[in-house]
């Protein structure tokens, strides 16, 4: 048989990838795409690496109800490229797209139709569909985009490890087809402050109780009810010591996160609202504003995925999560392009 290669694009990486070398954010309305040369750019350079001819691009996206946008539908029809479409969450994120890739990596792999895969994408999740399809004598090489120091973007370093090499797309071949639509670049945009810290909370005092004295047969303990703070119960104010009647103070952690969280938060959040409102219509922005307190899925998807890149924490708090959405709004209404 001849050999062959094939590519397995996570367009969700690969566009979000672009997008953040381009505008600085992840945000995939910040960029136009000509997908058909930009799926060549890919073909060539895979088949340059491999010296083996392409066998298929296989396309790796998340669509609402698994049903293709009209772009989608191009990408689609064109020549040697094989669609497949995920579903988008309820909160904006993409499901089913790795299992996707995995599974058809590994059928290629045993059915012996391709002798090198090239994997556009970053995921860790993929690393046990890279080994398998190694198993059977499969080379599988990670095509990543290059970061503004060179390095792979967003490429996890098990998956670096477990893949039989990590090439560079090609950034000439880049500017030539993914172009800004944003009027001016933002990764370096001065950002709207995080709100300061206020003065410490002193954590709320309960009344000393003293225990009764003991009756003739029994002894009767008090019986508290939890004070709320911030409409939340602390649960330590639940405790006392009987035998002293010192009471155990409530917890009450409720302040901003660390200053590196704030700063990072408030780059982050700066640089999504500019790239968001220089591409936006008019009609757009006030449908977000009337959705308040929603935040658009494609807009907070890449609010998370770019302060989890910046942090390199992939597990983001509910916390964090909530000061990310929070500071959005502030911004949003503040900043003009």
């Amino acid at each position: 048989m001849r050999s062959q290669c094939s590519l397995f694009v996570d367009a969700g990486y690969l566009l979000a990838s672009v997008a953040t070398r381009l505008t600085g954010t992840s945000l995939r309305s910040g960029i136009r795409v000509d997908y058909e040369k930009l799926i060549e750019c890919l073909t060539n350079q895979a088949e340059k690496v491999s010296r083996v001819p392409l066998l298929r691009v296989n396309w790796y996206d998340a669509a609402k109800n698994a049903l293709p946008d009209p772009d989608q539908q191009r990408i689609g029809s064109l020549p040697r490229v094989k669609l497949r479409l995920g579903r988008v969450s309820f909160n904006g994120e993409q499901k089913g797209v790795d299992l996707r890739i995995g599974l058809d990596m590994v059928a290629q792999s045993r059915n012996g139709a391709v002798d090198v895969i090239f994997l556009v994408s970053g995921d860790d999740d993929l690393t046990e569909a890279v080994e398998e399809a190694q198993v059977h004598g499969v080379q599988v090489i990670v095509l990543a985009v290059a970061d503004k120091e060179g390095r792979p973007h967003g490429v996890s370093e098990h998956l670096q490890r477990a893949s039989d090499g990590v090439e560079l797309i090609a950034a000439e071949g880049l500017d030539k087809v993914v172009t800004r639509t944003a009027a001016v670049m933002v990764p370096y945009a001065v950002p709207r402050p995080f709100p300061k810290p206020g003065p410490p909370i002193t954590p709320r005092q309960l009344p000393v109780i003293q225990a009764p004295k003991p009756g003739p047969s029994i002894t009767v303990a008090p019986l508290l009810s939890a004070p709320a703070t911030n409409g939340r119960v602390a649960e330590s104010s639940l405790a006392y010591r009987s035998e002293t009647s010192e009471p155990i103070t409530a917890d009450a952690d409720f302040g901003f996160a660390d200053p590196a969280v704030n700063d990072a938060i408030s780059q982050v959040v700066t640089g999504v609202v500019k790239s968001f409102k220089a591409s936006a219509g008019a009609d757009e922005l006030a449908d977000v504003v009337k959705a308040k307190p929603s935040i658009p899925r494609e807009v907070d998807r890449a609010l998370l995925l770019d302060l989890a890149h910046r942090l390199e924490d992939y597990d983001l708090s509910d916390r964090v999560r909530s000061q990310l959405r929070d500071h959005f709004w502030d911004v949003f209404e503040e900043v003009s392009v």
